[in-house]
């Protein structure tokens, strides 16, 4: 056998290109071991020279230039950690082309650009790996494209973005306000000094997309997903919620139904006794049920330098064991063979059933709740739950919070049009 070393290429040596390094060299006797060749970085691209060259102490090739990265012969694997969807797709693409190998922790390219880079890779042979680009540290990809496979998945619901869950943590913990606390997540580094892919659901929807494919075998289809942060919640919210008995968190779920598979992100209500609804902090956790095994859990740090890095080398690894295997024995991209992907309709949001939480402002006087309580009964929504609070002294307003049953979402967006029209009713 040889024990030649495979060579990897780093485009990225910020954080989790900088605990990729750290950990391959910490660790290099026993990934060697478990790959049965050494694994060494011996080009680094990174725009900043100087913290490349301090990183790497002049054990690798430094360059400004990562198209000279993979374009380089030598390169058997290029890992791409430069995140985005402009250069990084070009590299990508231009990896693949020259034969190479590639590992990205890259969602938001896989999500909007996966099917063209899962196409070109098995035109060319090589693999594209991305346990990184989902839940940090947790191994769910494999977890779902290999561990199982047994199995017809029925749902995935997972809390995938740690800076939602830091904020909605914080929010529950010491009754602030979502502002108050976003500002506190970014001095604390969880979240960006642009936090709109965050708090908006749009980060969880990238990993909901990649992980639907994963477990339906459907085309990756960003574009069809439902996505809804959590910056319209109130910390009033959270505490009704409490006093129902659930936790808020934001979710990523992705479901297959007789009609389709449902592809959302939303904030949503979970009984406090579950355990996802006790994942707090930065952490996340995903939940995968599957028809022989019943519910599955994981959990584990979704982000963070060597984290993330335990992820990328794991597929550093797999790579390189598969390295030299005929391209049509490897582990398909998505989990299903490319030529037996199913075209399975994704729902829109309007035909998705759920039970949903309401909070009105109502005039506190007879009969509004038995009129609401009927345009609800016109739209077949019925109630499971109601908490009606007395209107504070002076206030001619009282807060009424319903949760229904299940139902569709175009029906409770009806039923919630007819109450706004209500004479009696402040805010919705």
């Amino acid at each position: 056998m040889s024990i030649k070393p495979i060579n990897v290429g780093l485009l990225g040596i910020g954080t989790v290109g900088g605990g990729t390094f750290t950990v391959l060299q910490r660790n290099a006797e026993e990934i060697t071991r478990r790959a049965g060749r050494p694994i060494r970085i011996t080009m680094v691209a990174d725009r900043n020279l100087d913290l490349a060259r301090k990183i790497t102490e002049g054990s690798c090739r430094v360059t400004d230039d990562a198209f000279a990265v993979v374009s380089d012969p030598d390169v058997d694997i290029v890992v791409e950690l430069i995140g985005g969807y402009g250069v990084a797709k070009e590299l990508v693409m231009k990896a693949i082309a020259n034969g190479k190998h590639v590992v990205t922790a890259n969602k938001a390219l896989l999500a909007t650009h996966g099917n063209e880079i899962f196409e070109a890779a098995q035109e060319q042979g090589v693999m594209v790996a991305f346990e990184a680009a989902i839940a940090g540290g947790i191994p769910i990809v494999k977890a779902v494209r290999e561990g199982l496979t047994a199995n017809r998945i029925e749902w995935v619901a997972g809390i995938i973005n740690g800076t939602t869950n830091f904020i909605l943590s914080e929010m529950r913990d010491k009754g602030l306000a979502f502002d108050v606390v976003l500002k506190e997540a970014q001095r604390l580094g969880y979240a960006e000094a642009d936090p709109t892919f965050d708090i908006e659901g749009v980060d969880a929807a990238h990993k909901i997309t990649l992980l639907s494919s994963l477990a339906f075998g459907i085309p990756v289809q960003f574009d069809k997903a439902h996505i809804e942060g959590i910056s319209k919640l109130d910390a009033i919210d959270i505490q009704y919620a409490e006093q129902l008995g659930y936790r808020i968190k934001l979710l990523g779920i992705s479901k297959r139904t007789e009609e389709g598979v449902e592809l959302r992100v939303h904030p949503t209500l979970i009984p406090s006794k579950r355990l996802i609804a006790n994942v707090e902090g930065a952490m996340n956790a995903v939940l995968v049920h599957g028809d022989a095994v019943g519910p599955t859990l994981y959990y584990g740090k979704g982000a963070g330098a060597e984290p993330t890095a335990s992820a990328v080398i794991a597929d550093l690894v797999d790579v390189t064991r598969m390295h030299t295997a005929d391209p049509e024995n490897r582990v398909p991209h998505l989990a299903f063979q490319p030529n037996a992907m199913s075209d399975l309709k994704i729902l829109p949001m309007d035909e998705v059933q759920t039970s949903y939480y309401l909070r009105l402002r109502v005039q506190d006087k007879p009969g509004v709740l038995a009129d609401i309580t009927r345009i609800l009964a016109d739209e077949l929504i019925s109630i499971g739950a109601v908490i009606q609070k007395e209107p504070g002294e002076g206030e001619a307003q009282a807060d009424l919070i319903m949760l229904t049953h299940q139902t569709r979402e175009k029906r409770i967006n009806a039923a919630i049009t007819k109450i706004e029209a209500h004479r009696a009713l402040r805010q919705v």
